[in-house]
């Protein structure tokens, strides 16, 4: 008798999983004429003034090394932050589902830019710049969880994908545009206090340009409390999603790698800046993304988990070797290309191990671990950058993502995706209830990205 999504997909025919804000409710016949309207476009500007605003922030490490700070300190201050975002990973979706996503919205971008406006006017090493990296990073997950549930609402269940994954462009567009605006800054005026205000100043403006935005598109919201969910802790010892764990926590040390730790390995070199990798990473991305886009069904998502960590470790190798600004190019196309098999394929298995019901929150759960991939590596590589340089991280971070890329292939071995077109339907009602349950994919919707989920 054939057993997985499928047959979960049936039992969820005759028994309507529970309505949250993050699984919004589905209507029957919903065909709007276009998803590309008003709110669509509104939503896609202000996703691209979010991740300008967090690109604007690359250059964190600089600020703390200006201020007399060490690359381990950085990484104390991200791994800080990061505890934040991890308590909002693994509480968000019941938070939206009590509060409704324009209150949790309004909210979260407003502490948002209470962090940025902290760094902005911060001069020292004290409390202060915890306090703001923490609000800053809360503030960053929420605003993109509250994104994601806000745009789904909007369309039929079964262009829900197509949607994220038109919006999650704008991801790419606001990373070029904040690491240009970052360089820009960084090259027309003296490394200074006033820089540092010019630069978190942009952040704090973008974040306030998106909270305008976001009191517009939710002006019509309304909600309804649903009933209680379990606490998140409990769905992932119920519904553990296995070896896809870790490679979100490779996805961490990836992020702590490019987003934080590079650009102070192009200060020590003399590069002029980091805006060309971060342009080649994520037009690589968008590129390798739309090539991929049947991949899954072709060979696997396991296998193309296999391909995106060896772009991650081929990208960081090669990163040893950078010497001149062009040299960045090749491992962002690396980078780009394991990105863009990776984000899909690690939130798609982590999320569809858990029910309809709870994919929501298996959505957040999945994320935050690539956030704590992010908390226990910044410390990490910021010692081990102080201790033997930055080609130590480089092939610290490398060496994590081949012994992960190995236990995950032998652990995935022999097995046959369930997306894959090598899955056969043998038996009718098998093809009637994948017919009917487009309602209820197993394969979660792509979130937006950009950092963890900070990128697309």
């Amino acid at each position: 008798m054939p057993s997985g999504p499928h047959l979960r997909c049936v039992a969820n025919l005759n028994h309507d999983p529970p309505v949250t804000s993050l699984q919004p409710p589905i209507v029957a016949g919903e065909r709007p004429a276009t998803i590309y309207n008003q709110t669509f476009w509104l939503a896609y500007a202000a996703n691209v003034l979010l991740v300008t605003a967090n690109a604007l922030t690359f250059r964190f490490a600089e600020f703390i090394k200006w201020l007399g700070g060490t690359e381990t300190l950085t990484g104390e201050i991200v791994s800080v932050g990061i505890v934040g975002s991890l308590i909002v990973r693994f509480t968000l979706g019941r938070d939206i589902d009590g509060h409704g996503v324009r209150r949790m919205w309004i909210g979260c971008s407003l502490l948002f830019i209470m962090g940025a406006g902290l760094m902005t006017i911060t001069q020292s090493l004290g409390w202060q710049i915890y306090a703001a990296r923490v609000a800053f990073t809360i503030g960053l997950a929420s605003m993109f969880a509250c994104s994601i549930s806000h745009i789904q609402a909007r369309v039929p269940a079964h262009r829900r994908t197509e949607v994220l994954g038109s919006l999650g462009s704008s991801g790419f567009v606001g990373m070029i545009i904040g690491a240009q605006l970052g360089d820009l800054i960084f090259l027309s005026m003296p490394l200074s206090r006033m820089l540092f205000v010019a630069l978190f100043g942009g952040t704090t403006l973008c974040g306030i340009g998106y909270l305008m935005l976001v009191i517009y598109l939710s002006r019509h919201d309304e909600h309804t409390r649903p009933h209680e969910t379990p606490a998140a802790h409990k769905l992932i010892f119920r519904y553990w999603p296995g070896p896809v764990v870790l490679v979100a926590l490779m996805m961490g040390v990836g992020f702590v790698v490019t987003t934080v730790f590079l650009t102070r390995h192009a200060t020590e070199l003399g590069l002029p800046g980091i805006r060309t990798f971060f342009t080649v990473y994520p037009a690589s991305a968008f590129v390798f993304r739309l090539i991929s886009r049947t991949w899954s069904r072709t060979m696997g998502r396991h296998r193309m988990i296999l391909l995106g960590l060896a772009g991650h470790c081929l990208g960081h190798l090669w990163l040893c070797r950078v010497t001149t600004e062009w040299d960045l190019i090749i491992p962002a196309i690396g980078c780009g290309f394991g990105h863009a098999l990776l984000f899909p394929c690690v939130v798609s298995l982590g999320a569809g191990a858990f029910p309809p019901e709870y994919r929501g929150s298996g959505t957040t759960i999945t994320l935050g671990f690539m956030d704590l991939g992010v908390f226990f590596s910044a410390p990490i590589l910021g010692r081990v950058i102080d201790t033997y340089g930055f080609n130590a991280m480089f092939l610290a971070s490398a060496g994590t993502a081949t012994v992960i890329a190995v236990f995950y292939g032998l652990a995935t071995y022999g097995l046959v995706d369930t997306d894959s077109d090598a899955v056969t339907l043998d038996q009718p009602a098998v093809l009637e209830s994948v017919v009917e349950c487009e309602s209820f994919p197993d394969q979660s919707p792509e979130p937006v990205l950009a950092g963890a989920d900070e990128f697309v």
